[in-house]
């Protein structure tokens, strides 16, 4: 449905992601909305789905969250609604973020789609991750500048804007128009008449998230419970001194942690699980067994990716033994099939649906496969239609 255009996409990379902001004219030609407002205001009487609405009245900013019984109680002055995971609710928000997917799928977190009145946004700031914000209906005045030091305010408690940016982009944003802003770039954008704006985020996590995580799965897992040593130690003249050996030996102690299996193991596992809850999905989860799935494929069936699934891999190294399996991974759990039919598999994990009829590829005829689809089909990652 939705096809990038006017971007080379080998430049961009090169020369802009995660360097400077980028605006991009027409990026969708002929640009459908996904989802229109009022679609997106009954998203947020769901109580799973993250909303909330930023407005300034008379100066004075607030941010109220959803889930909302009464959502026009909060719609006050110059007002903005925002909802996040919008991808996995809608099918054409998730067909729209895909189009991104040059860069990869583990990087991307979510669609947030936004509402907004004339007057409205959310007051000058930062992102701590890259983003490419989608114009829909309507205009927008964008303003971007460059990475300094800033002085941040609270206008709220749950806001955060900056003061003082001077804009190296200052355009206005029509119907499929394109801004591409990096993380830690300031930007503001205000409405000039009543739009819908979608902004793909990217995941960006931390050292401290990092090492939280690690430090979680090795727990849970009861790994890295080396202990530090200090053979030939010898009398010093302060006892409470730490020679610059001692702290060389910590960090050597931390620095083979990030060279063992478990890092390897631990890393994919991160990865694939955003901190999306996966209870979204309006498709009933049967139990089928594998030649229900076999005659399904050869009757023609479709079986779709559900929203916001997004598998993930490892490149396999150099050495691969005879024995080795291809293991990708799912909401943090993993799933394997033999080496011999990774590129089957590497093939139905990159596409949003598959049927025999749609290529030359016949499924129903590899059993590792099928057997593999219909543990996906009765884990509910993949829907039949």
């Amino acid at each position: 449905m939705y096809k990038l255009q006017n971007i080379d996409i080998e430049v961009f990379l090169k020369d802009y992601w995660q360097q400077k902001p980028l605006l991009i004219r027409q990026g969708f030609q002929d640009f459908q909305d996904p989802i229109d407002e009022h679609e997106l205001a009954g998203l947020t009487e769901e109580e799973s789905v993250d909303s909330r609405i930023v407005n300034n009245q008379d100066g004075i900013w607030a941010v109220e969250h959803g889930p909302y019984d009464d959502i026009n109680k909060h719609c006050l002055g110059q007002w903005s609604l925002l909802v996040q995971s919008v991808d996995h609710y809608v099918p054409d928000a998730d067909s729209l973020m895909n189009t991104f997917d040059f860069i990869p799928v583990w990087r991307m977190d979510d669609l947030m789609v936004s509402y907004s009145n004339p007057g409205a946004g959310v007051g000058p700031h930062l992102d701590q991750y890259d983003v490419f914000i989608i114009q829909g209906k309507g205009s927008r005045r964008w303003q971007v500048g460059l990475p300094s030091h800033y002085e941040t305010i609270r206008p709220h408690c749950d806001l955060s804007q900056v003061t003082g940016f001077e804009p190296i982009i200052d355009e206005v944003l029509t119907a499929g128009d394109i801004i591409y802003i990096p993380a830690n770039h300031p930007h503001n954008g205000v409405a000039l008449e009543p739009c819908m704006n979608y902004s793909v985020g990217f995941r960006a996590p931390s050292q401290q998230e990092i090492l939280s995580s690690f430090a979680d799965y090795a727990i849970d897992h009861n790994t890295l419970t080396q202990r530090y040593k200090d053979h030939g130690l010898s009398p010093r003249e302060f006892t409470g001194e730490i020679k610059q050996q001692e702290v060389v030996q910590f960090k050597a102690l931390l620095a083979q942690i990030l060279q063992s299996e478990q890092f390897d193991q631990w890393l994919p596992v991160f990865l694939s699980d955003n901190k999306k809850a996966e209870d979204e999905s309006n498709h009933q989860i049967e139990e089928f067994s594998q030649q229900a799935i076999i005659d399904m494929l050869s009757n023609g069936e479709y079986f779709h990716r559900n929203l916001g699934v997004k598998p993930i891999f490892v490149e396999p190294n150099s050495s691969i033994s005879a024995n080795a399996t291809f293991t990708f991974y799912i909401q943090g759990e993993s799933y394997s099939g033999p080496i011999e039919s990774a590129d089957l598999v590497k093939k139905f994990l990159s596409v949003p649906f598959i049927a025999e009829q749609e290529g030359e590829t016949q499924y129903s005829q590899f059993p590792e496969f099928t057997a593999l689809l219909t543990l996906l089909v009765n884990k509910g990652h993949w829907y039949i239609e």
